[in-house]
C-alpha cells in the first residue's frame, strides 16, 4: 500500500457541555495538528498516489470555515458534542467529497491536540 500524508492546523474553540468531559465542558481553544493520509495500493498514471499541491489545496479548503471559530456556533455541529474524534471523521468526510473525482484509495485523518494526545478517522 502507498501512501501520501499531508500536515496542517487549524485554531478552533469550542466546548464538551457533559460532566463526561470534565473542565472541558466549558468554553476552550485548541490548535489541532491535522494529517491527512491518502493511501492507494497502486500509483497512478504519474506514478504518484495523490499530487500533494492539490491536496494541501483541498484540506486548506476543509479547514478554512473552521479556522478561528468556535465550533459550538456552527450550524452544521449544532446540539454535537465536537470531540476531536467528530471533527477528525468531518474533516475526512469533507476532504473525501472535494478527491473524489481523481482520488479512488482509502483516507485517513489524525487530529494531533497535544504532542502526546490524538484521535483520528478512517475510511
Amino acid at each position: 500500500m502507498y501512501n501520501v500524508k499531508i500536515r496542517k492546523s487549524v485554531m478552533i474553540a469550542h466546548s464538551l457541555p457533559d460532566p463526561f468531559f470534565g473542565p472541558a465542558q466549558g468554553l476552550h481553544g485548541a490548535t489541532y495538528v491535522v494529517d491527512v493520509i491518502f493511501k492507494s495500493p497502486e500509483l497512478n498514471q504519474y506514478n504518484v498516489v495523490i499530487d500533494i499541491g492539490k491536496a494541501h489545496d483541498v484540506l486548506g479548503e476543509v479547514l478554512k470555515p473552521l479556522a478561528y471559530q468556535n465550533l459550538d456556533a456552527l450550524d452544521q455541529f449544532k446540539g454535537q458534542l465536537t470531540t476531536t474524534e467528530f471533527v477528525a471523521k468531518h474533516i475526512h468526510d469533507e476532504v473525501a467529497k472535494k478527491v473524489n473525482t481523481f482520488f479512488k484509495g482509502k483516507i485517513e485523518v489524525q487530529l494531533g491536540e497535544t504532542h502526546d494526545a490524538w484521535a483520528g478517522y478512517a475510511g
